[in-house]
């Protein structure tokens, strides 16, 4: 069985590391932006520009990153039976027909695509907004579905829920 509290702790080291390197770049651009030798030599010159709105999207970035991390302390980590509906915090094994083995998905309000582990398991998460996410939502254990992608469409069967 999968412990979905240690999953939560590592999501949330994991993005704590993410915040605190998004800060550095964030703080090191600003710093950038407002020094004397990016000043415009001339009225084609945009480099303090450039470096300011790098910096205010890495700031935008950081809130971000915080408000993930504010939500997830708040996440109920709830326990699916294969009678359950996919909600949010299920932990979801499917097989995909064009692919040789099994993936987990964790279905929390995170950035997608994070590799987690727990014994030899890899899994990754998945938003609730994602096109896989969103055909999730409501399935149980046996049921297929698909989504589409920029490849084409792709067809999935439930295995587990938990």
């Amino acid at each position: 069985m999968i412990d979905k509290s240690d999953l939560l702790q590592a999501l949330c080291e994991h993005l704590t590391a993410d915040l605190e390197a998004l800060m550095r770049r964030q703080q090191d651009t600003q710093k950038g932006a407002t020094h004397e030798e990016n000043r415009a030599e001339h009225a084609k010159d945009t480099r303090a520009t450039e470096q300011s709105y790098l910096a205010r999207g890495l700031a935008a970035r950081v809130e971000e990153v915080r408000r993930t991390i504010a939500q997830l302390a708040k996440v109920e980590l709830v326990r699916f039976t294969d009678l359950d509906p996919i909600g949010l915090c299920a932990l979801i094994v499917l097989e995909e027909p064009e692919e040789s083995e099994t993936q987990t998905w964790w279905l929390v309000p995170a950035p997608g695509g994070i590799e987690l582990s727990q014994r030899t398991i890899r899994i990754r998460t998945l938003s609730p907004a994602a096109p896989l996410g969103r055909a999730l939502l409501g399935l149980r254990v046996g049921n297929e579905g698909s989504f589409a992608t920029p490849r084409g469409v792709r067809h999935f069967e439930i295995l587990e829920i938990a």
